[in-house]
């Protein structure tokens, strides 16, 4: 489970007053409110929801489940530009072998939306990406780097980069020894000939991942309108839904997605934001919840999960990384329906 902090003032602007009965609907929502404390809230986020990690997540799902803005959502998303690639080299075959890749554009910084993107990003670490080993993610300002961009594996003596709030080069081995994120994350490179590595076409060094982005190419500020994206890690389906997650967020604060060619054996396009169909069956879902709903009655629980639903089949978020089975879309019917209207019987 992971914890997030919210603006409070920004809440209630954009989503409703914060009272007893709010924070009500946030618990059978799911996410239990913690704390309310120095014009912020804390709530509880449970592991099969990081599509919530962020404010601007938390806000579209639970729009929804208010019944504002109900249904599947869905994002423009724009084809790969001139040079908008990514090289995936062999070397990284046996340390770090998969990416997937975004750039987000037209989008506007300030103090607030920075801080809720390096805490996203660190919640998704610390959850999905299982403190860095399954999952690592970077984002940079795209205005200080030159495509495509190659990821590679080099020796750590051939390493050298000023790391992400630091004055002075180091080398991959130093980075690890010297610098406190290299300390923290040294062993998931450990016993590894060489470190991986996302490098421009101006030969920067953008990152080490899963240890530090460059101070020079790694770090956004008030002034980014345009960002680069990376996930890395060893399941190449996981990085495309860490991916999305991200995507999708900073699209919900104004961004316009591209998307990027990667070119490994085969050529993959990320991001994809397709979004996912299962059958259901309303008899199924009846008979697990104890119910007697009608078709159109499931519909419009669905669209306050953020679904939609017609003739048998339900069509999810390409960001929700938890609906494996339908079993968990009867869940969000569940949740949808009212956990508190379950009258509790002894089995």
């Amino acid at each position: 489970m992971a914890n997030v902090n919210f603006n409070k003032k920004l809440f209630e602007k954009e989503i409703g007053k914060l009272d007893e009965s709010m924070q009500e609907k946030i618990a059978m929502f799911g996410t239990p409110v913690e704390s309310v404390k120095d014009g912020e809230i804390e709530l509880e986020i449970f592991p099969n929801r990081p599509d919530l990690l962020s404010y601007q997540g938390f806000k579209r799902a639970f729009l929804a489940f208010l019944g504002k803005k109900t249904g599947l959502k869905e994002y423009k998303i724009n084809k790969p530009e001139k040079d908008y690639q990514v090289v995936i080299d062999k070397g990284v075959e046996k340390i770090r072998p998969f990416t997937a890749c975004a750039i987000v554009k037209n989008l506007s910084f300030d103090n607030e939306k920075i801080k809720e993107i390096i805490e996203m990003q660190e919640k998704l670490h610390a959850t999905i990406g299982r403190n860095r080993k399954k999952v690592a993610i970077g984002i940079y300002p795209l205005e200080k780097i030159k495509l495509p961009i190659t990821y590679k594996a080099l020796e750590p003596d051939k390493i050298k980069f000023i790391p992400l709030e630091s004055e002075k080069e180091m080398s991959g081995l130093e980075i690890l020894q010297k610098h406190p994120a290299g300390r923290d994350y040294a062993h998931l490179l450990a016993g590894k000939e060489k470190f991986p590595i996302f490098i421009d076409s101006d030969s920067n060094i953008l990152s080490m991942p899963p240890i530090i982005n460059s101070q020079l190419t790694g770090k956004i500020t008030e002034q980014t309108k345009e960002v680069f994206i990376e996930c890395s890690g060893f399941d190449f389906e996981t990085l495309k839904k860490c991916l999305n997650i991200l995507a999708t967020s900073l699209a919900e604060m104004g961004g316009q997605i591209y998307q990027i060619e990667l070119k490994y054996k085969n050529k993959e396009i990320t991001p994809d934001l397709k979004s996912e169909k299962m059958k259901l069956n309303i008899n199924n879902v009846n008979k697990l919840l104890g119910l007697e709903l009608k078709e159109q009655q499931v519909k419009k629980l669905l669209e306050k999960m953020g679904h939609s639903y017609n003739d048998g089949v339900a069509e999810s978020p390409a960001y929700r990384t938890n609906l494996m089975h339908a079993h968990d879309i009867y869940t969000d019917v569940a949740i949808a329906y009212g956990i508190n209207n379950f009258i509790p019987e002894i089995p």
